[in-house]
């Protein structure tokens, strides 16, 4: 009897410290403001009920629901609205000093030696209290403009709509919502101004583009309409269109503004056209100098800019100027340049070959088969990794698939870098100097990317990245030249347009957003909790259709 006596005040007691709290009113606000109380629930059962020591000094799950549980009524969005930015700002900043200490580990990034930036100036910090300020604004704009449209479209407020009919119908559109939160991304201006925040500016606004285009096709605004029926898209039409004009003008940047060229870019580029840019050759003395590839380059550059002046052989003629004064750079090149040659970037692209048609072809047998044997490895891992069931089951159509994939994009890879630098070449032989002396640079980086006809299929995501890509660079190139002046924060108001679109684009069709994970971003960004929510309204639709 004693010892039952003794358990029934052992459970009073944990029961009163339990209930004493939940009733502290702090201990309560910090539960409501961190976790659910489904997610409290489940901690409890997987780890607090495991651990006696917790299990005794820790409220069970039905006092923190009822503690948590808002009054009648009302909900728990301004709470959950907090305690989701809270999360946004610890993930965030665990996130980036994550990369930080990875970075300097593999070397990536330089040990600055100056004086140590203080803590609230640092790029974790800030960035995360940008991400975060975006989320809890958003929703909270979010709501208060669905709450004003609601309000205004009552029938008691019909004297202020008839009054001022211009203010109402903005107010009470279905956009309203959407473009007044997206006001709150121009919290992104806390972060300073770094790439990161120009690259998250530009991803940003290339999606949204991507999704208000999605809607005006699926609503005929692009095609047009026959008969009442939407026409479709031609067969050829995609977004390997882009790629010209993406490829033309990062030739024409890495060529003639280097520094305004991305340097992983540039560093695929240069590194895979060993066949025209020339390395070092093994039996040059090595007392003497060999131009590096930024050098090379840089020569075509001033030789479009001299409207590509012809070659005289240095081995027919000796005692002659052979290079202009700015051209000295390439004279081992030169030096060793075919007699045959008549044009000064032949013999710097090519000079131990004077044929062009034979160099472009040599091009094509060195640089197919390292590519081709690069992307059956990259498309193996991606096809096989996440779905090893496949190459279990039908091993054969799965390796067809990989090869297929990987010869288009060597194909691709390789046809667009050798008709770059083959351009240079075959406008030296039908156009005249003075012909679009430097034009001619980009017209061969438009012919280069001609060659995403073959990619069409799967390439969306590389096109879209060079067209993002070329978009950064000719934003930098129109700067330094002064075609335009650099906005201060105006990536900032370019992200909060991006967020003005999609949210628009989504309010109107969310089908337009046509990636799942896409929706359901959008959806838990306006607090409506991460659900495909237009897939749902379609089948409802379905359902209610199947009835009738």
């Amino acid at each position: 009897m004693d010892y039952s006596m003794s358990s029934s005040d052992a459970s009073g007691s944990r029961s009163s410290r339990s209930s004493a709290a939940t009733n502290d009113p702090v201990l309560r606000n910090t539960l409501r403001y961190t976790i659910s109380a489904h997610e409290y629930a489940a901690l409890h059962k997987y780890i607090i009920s495991r651990s006696r020591v917790l299990r005794r000094s820790t409220p069970t799950p039905n006092r923190v629901e009822k503690a948590l549980k808002p009054p009648k009524g009302g909900d728990d969005y301004n709470a959950r609205t907090i305690r989701h930015a809270l999360r946004v700002f610890v993930m965030t900043f665990l996130g980036m000093k994550g990369w930080d200490a990875v970075a300097k580990r593999m070397g990536k990034e330089e040990v600055h030696s100056g004086p140590k930036k203080p803590f609230y100036k640092s790029p974790a910090l800030r960035l995360s209290i940008s991400l975060s300020t975006i989320l809890l604004l958003y929703r909270i704009l979010f709501r208060f403009f669905t709450r004003l449209r609601v309000h205004l479209l009552d029938p008691q407020v019909e004297p202020f709509r008839s009054r001022n009919p211009r203010t109402a119908a903005m107010l009470t559109s279905t956009s309203a919502p959407a473009i007044g939160a997206s006001f709150a991304g121009l919290a992104l201006g806390i972060y300073p101004a770094q790439k990161m925040r120009v690259t998250i500016a530009i991803y940003t606004i290339f999606r949204a583009l991507e999704f208000a285009y999605n809607f005006c096709e699926a609503d005929g605004l692009i095609w047009g309409k026959r008969n009442g029926v939407k026409r479709e898209r031609p067969w050829w039409f995609g977004s390997w269109m882009l790629q010209p004009l993406a490829f033309g003008q990062l030739f024409h940047a890495a060529v003639f503004d280097r520094d305004c060229f991305p340097k992983p870019f540039g560093d695929l580029i240069f590194n895979s056209s060993s066949g025209y840019l020339q390395s070092r050759p093994q039996d040059w003395a090595s007392g003497l100098k060999w131009p590096q590839t930024s050098e090379i380059v840089d020569s075509l550059a001033q030789m479009a800019r001299l409207s590509w002046p012809a070659f005289v052989s240095p081995t027919l003629f000796p005692g002659k100027e052979v290079l202009p004064p700015s051209l000295t750079a390439i004279a081992p090149l030169t030096s060793r340049a075919h007699p045959l040659i008549t044009s000064l970037s032949c013999a710097t692209l090519h000079p131990g070959d004077p044929s062009c048609a034979r160099t472009y072809l040599t091009f094509w047998l060195q640089s197919f088969p390292p590519f081709a044997r690069f992307f059956v490895a990259v498309f193996s891992a991606l096809t096989v990794i996440p779905r090893f069931s496949a190459l279990y089951h039908n091993p054969l159509a799965t390796l067809q698939l990989i090869i297929t994939k990987a010869l288009r994009m060597s194909t691709f890879a390789t046809g667009a870098l050798s008709t770059a630098w083959a351009s240079i070449c075959f406008f030296q032989t039908w156009l005249p100097r003075h012909l679009l002396a430097t034009q001619r640079v980009f017209l061969g980086g438009f012919f280069a990317g001609l060659w995403a006809f073959v990619e069409r299929k799967n390439g969306r995501g590389l096109f879209l990245y060079s067209a993002r890509t070329s978009v950064d660079s000719l934003w930098k190139v129109g700067v330094k030249r002064r075609w335009w002046k650099s906005m201060k924060g105006g990536d900032v108001w370019v992200f909060m347009l991006a967020l003005m679109v999609t949210g628009v684009v989504y309010e109107k069709d969310a089908q337009a957003i046509r990636e799942t994970n896409w929706r359901k971003g959008v959806s838990w960004l306006q607090g409506q909790g991460f659900k495909d929510w237009g897939a749902e309204e379609d089948e409802e639709e379905d359902d209610r259709d199947k009835r009738e």
